[in-house]
Protein backbone atom coordinates (compact mmCIF):
# COMPACT_ATOMS: atom_id res chain seq x y z
CA UNK A 1 0.00 0.00 0.00
CA UNK A 2 1.53 3.40 -1.04
CA UNK A 3 1.49 5.50 2.30
CA UNK A 4 -0.69 8.19 1.60
CA UNK A 5 -3.95 7.43 1.61
CA UNK A 6 -5.83 6.25 -1.91
CA UNK A 7 -8.88 8.41 -2.64
CA UNK A 8 -12.13 7.23 -4.34
CA UNK A 9 -13.22 9.80 -7.34
CA UNK A 10 -17.37 8.39 -7.98
CA UNK A 11 -18.01 9.95 -11.58
CA UNK A 12 -22.08 11.50 -11.31
CA UNK A 13 -21.85 13.70 -14.23
CA UNK A 14 -23.36 11.88 -17.40
CA UNK A 15 -26.20 12.54 -18.52
CA UNK A 16 -27.44 9.40 -19.04
CA UNK A 17 -29.46 9.81 -22.33
CA UNK A 18 -29.70 6.39 -23.04
CA UNK A 19 -31.79 6.08 -20.09
CA UNK A 20 -34.76 9.03 -20.82
CA UNK A 21 -33.82 10.28 -23.99
CA UNK A 22 -36.07 12.97 -23.25
CA UNK A 23 -33.74 14.34 -20.15
CA UNK A 24 -36.52 14.41 -17.97
CA UNK A 25 -35.55 11.00 -16.01
CA UNK A 26 -31.74 11.68 -13.95
CA UNK A 27 -30.65 7.43 -14.15
CA UNK A 28 -28.28 7.95 -10.94
CA UNK A 29 -31.51 8.67 -8.85
CA UNK A 30 -33.33 5.78 -10.45
CA UNK A 31 -34.46 3.50 -7.51
CA UNK A 32 -33.08 0.06 -7.43
CA UNK A 33 -34.34 -3.02 -7.42
CA UNK A 34 -38.22 -4.00 -8.13
CA UNK A 35 -38.92 -0.05 -9.16
CA UNK A 36 -40.39 0.94 -6.34
CA UNK A 37 -40.10 4.83 -4.98
CA UNK A 38 -38.17 3.14 -1.86
CA UNK A 39 -35.43 1.67 -3.64
CA UNK A 40 -31.83 2.67 -3.24
CA UNK A 41 -31.13 5.63 -5.90
CA UNK A 42 -28.14 4.09 -7.97
CA UNK A 43 -25.73 6.51 -6.87
CA UNK A 44 -26.24 6.51 -3.55
CA UNK A 45 -25.38 2.56 -3.47
CA UNK A 46 -22.95 3.26 -5.37
CA UNK A 47 -21.10 5.92 -3.13
CA UNK A 48 -22.03 3.70 0.19
CA UNK A 49 -20.16 0.65 -1.49
CA UNK A 50 -16.94 3.29 -2.41
CA UNK A 51 -16.80 4.80 0.80
CA UNK A 52 -17.09 1.64 3.15
CA UNK A 53 -14.07 0.41 1.10
CA UNK A 54 -12.33 4.11 0.79
CA UNK A 55 -12.16 6.80 3.58
CA UNK A 56 -11.80 9.85 1.14
CA UNK A 57 -14.38 10.05 -1.68
CA UNK A 58 -14.93 13.17 -4.44
CA UNK A 59 -18.20 12.51 -5.69
CA UNK A 60 -17.90 14.77 -9.32
CA UNK A 61 -21.27 16.18 -10.26
CA UNK A 62 -21.81 18.76 -13.34
CA UNK A 63 -22.66 22.46 -11.78
CA UNK A 64 -25.97 23.13 -11.54
CA UNK A 65 -26.12 26.33 -14.02
CA UNK A 66 -25.36 23.54 -16.76
CA UNK A 67 -27.31 20.49 -15.96
CA UNK A 68 -30.65 21.37 -14.23
CA UNK A 69 -32.62 20.74 -10.70
CA UNK A 70 -31.62 17.38 -10.65
CA UNK A 71 -28.01 17.65 -9.71
CA UNK A 72 -29.42 19.33 -6.59
CA UNK A 73 -30.84 16.40 -5.31
CA UNK A 74 -28.31 14.00 -6.99
CA UNK A 75 -25.19 16.51 -4.88
CA UNK A 76 -27.31 15.68 -1.34
CA UNK A 77 -27.14 12.01 -1.82
CA UNK A 78 -23.72 11.89 -2.20
CA UNK A 79 -22.97 14.39 0.77
CA UNK A 80 -25.54 11.97 2.91
CA UNK A 81 -23.17 8.96 1.95
CA UNK A 82 -19.92 10.68 2.77
CA UNK A 83 -18.54 12.13 0.13
CA UNK A 84 -17.05 15.51 -0.99
CA UNK A 85 -19.52 16.46 -4.07
CA UNK A 86 -17.19 18.90 -6.57
CA UNK A 87 -19.88 20.78 -9.45
CA UNK A 88 -17.42 20.49 -12.64
CA UNK A 89 -18.00 23.53 -14.49
CA UNK A 90 -16.38 21.55 -17.88
CA UNK A 91 -19.06 18.26 -16.97
CA UNK A 92 -20.82 18.70 -20.35
CA UNK A 93 -17.60 18.31 -22.10
CA UNK A 94 -17.24 14.70 -21.05
CA UNK A 95 -16.42 11.70 -18.75
CA UNK A 96 -12.61 12.99 -19.58
CA UNK A 97 -13.31 16.53 -17.96
CA UNK A 98 -15.25 15.07 -15.07
CA UNK A 99 -12.25 12.60 -14.44
CA UNK A 100 -9.82 15.12 -14.71
CA UNK A 101 -11.59 17.64 -12.02
CA UNK A 102 -11.80 14.53 -9.53
CA UNK A 103 -8.25 13.50 -9.53
CA UNK A 104 -7.23 17.14 -9.70
CA UNK A 105 -8.96 17.64 -6.07
CA UNK A 106 -6.58 15.25 -4.65
CA UNK A 107 -3.27 15.97 -5.79
CA UNK A 108 -1.49 14.29 -2.48
CA UNK A 109 -2.80 10.99 -2.96
CA UNK A 110 -1.26 7.99 -3.18
CA UNK A 111 -3.34 6.86 -6.13
CA UNK A 112 -7.00 7.41 -7.41
CA UNK A 113 -10.03 3.94 -7.81
CA UNK A 114 -11.57 5.84 -10.46
CA UNK A 115 -15.64 4.56 -9.89
CA UNK A 116 -18.23 5.13 -11.90
CA UNK A 117 -21.56 5.85 -9.80
CA UNK A 118 -24.01 3.93 -12.55
CA UNK A 119 -22.27 1.08 -11.04
CA UNK A 120 -23.78 0.36 -7.89
CA UNK A 121 -23.11 -3.31 -7.86
CA UNK A 122 -19.67 -3.86 -7.37
CA UNK A 123 -18.41 -5.21 -3.77
CA UNK A 124 -16.40 -2.94 -1.53
CA UNK A 125 -14.57 -6.07 -1.00
CA UNK A 126 -13.41 -5.12 -4.70
CA UNK A 127 -13.03 -1.72 -4.39
CA UNK A 128 -10.75 -2.36 -1.43
CA UNK A 129 -8.78 -5.23 -2.87
CA UNK A 130 -8.12 -2.58 -6.07
CA UNK A 131 -6.98 -0.08 -3.89
CA UNK A 132 -5.26 -2.05 -1.48
CA UNK A 133 -2.62 -3.14 -4.45
CA UNK A 134 -2.00 0.25 -5.74
CA UNK A 135 1.52 1.55 -5.82
CA UNK A 136 2.62 4.74 -7.61
CA UNK A 137 3.70 3.14 -11.11
CA UNK A 138 0.70 1.21 -11.68
CA UNK A 139 -2.83 0.57 -12.55
CA UNK A 140 -5.18 -1.96 -10.97
CA UNK A 141 -8.02 -3.29 -12.81
CA UNK A 142 -10.49 -6.45 -11.73
CA UNK A 143 -11.44 -9.14 -14.17
CA UNK A 144 -14.25 -11.56 -13.96
CA UNK A 145 -14.53 -14.57 -16.38
CA UNK A 146 -11.68 -12.46 -18.56
CA UNK A 147 -13.32 -9.39 -18.97
CA UNK A 148 -12.08 -6.33 -17.22
CA UNK A 149 -14.28 -4.17 -15.14
CA UNK A 150 -14.65 -1.22 -13.14
CA UNK A 151 -13.01 0.23 -10.93
CA UNK A 152 -9.98 0.96 -11.73
CA UNK A 153 -6.98 2.25 -9.97
CA UNK A 154 -4.29 4.38 -10.92
CA UNK A 155 -1.06 5.30 -9.02
CA UNK A 156 0.54 8.40 -8.42
CA UNK A 157 2.85 8.48 -11.13
CA UNK A 158 -0.50 8.98 -13.11
CA UNK A 159 -1.33 11.80 -12.09
CA UNK A 160 -0.31 14.30 -14.59
CA UNK A 161 -1.73 11.78 -17.46
CA UNK A 162 -5.60 11.49 -15.47
CA UNK A 163 -5.71 15.26 -15.04
CA UNK A 164 -4.66 16.60 -18.77
CA UNK A 165 -7.90 14.34 -19.92
CA UNK A 166 -10.80 15.94 -21.65
CA UNK A 167 -13.54 16.42 -23.53
CA UNK A 168 -15.21 12.04 -23.79
CA UNK A 169 -11.41 10.76 -23.81
CA UNK A 170 -11.69 8.30 -20.40
CA UNK A 171 -8.48 6.89 -18.77
CA UNK A 172 -7.84 3.70 -20.78
CA UNK A 173 -4.86 5.00 -23.64
CA UNK A 174 -2.81 5.43 -19.77
CA UNK A 175 -3.65 1.51 -19.19
CA UNK A 176 -0.56 -0.09 -20.88
CA UNK A 177 -0.39 -3.99 -20.32
CA UNK A 178 3.72 -3.60 -18.71
CA UNK A 179 2.03 -1.14 -15.93
CA UNK A 180 -1.45 -3.04 -15.17
CA UNK A 181 -1.91 -5.85 -12.45
CA UNK A 182 -4.47 -7.83 -12.57
CA UNK A 183 -7.02 -8.79 -10.39
CA UNK A 184 -9.51 -11.74 -10.43
CA UNK A 185 -12.36 -11.69 -9.25
CA UNK A 186 -15.73 -13.37 -8.43
CA UNK A 187 -17.72 -10.16 -8.62
CA UNK A 188 -19.64 -9.70 -11.49
CA UNK A 189 -20.85 -6.31 -10.46
CA UNK A 190 -17.95 -4.94 -11.95
CA UNK A 191 -19.54 -5.59 -15.44
CA UNK A 192 -22.94 -4.19 -14.38
CA UNK A 193 -23.73 -0.71 -14.90
CA UNK A 194 -27.24 0.89 -15.38
CA UNK A 195 -27.81 2.15 -19.13
CA UNK A 196 -31.27 1.26 -19.51
CA UNK A 197 -34.66 0.97 -17.81
CA UNK A 198 -34.12 -2.43 -17.83
CA UNK A 199 -30.82 -2.95 -16.08
CA UNK A 200 -32.18 -1.56 -12.57
CA UNK A 201 -33.90 -4.88 -12.17
CA UNK A 202 -31.66 -7.06 -13.90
Amino acid sequence: MPQRPVVGVLLAAGRGSRFDPAGAANKLLAPLGDGAAAGTPVALQAARHLKQALDDVVAVVPAAATHGAQVEPLAALLAEAGCEVLRCADAARGMGASLAAGVAARPQAGGWVIALADMPWIAPATIAQVAGALDARHCVAPFYEGQRGHPIGFGADFFAGLTSLDGDEGARRLIAPGTLVRIDTDDAGILRDVDTPADLTR
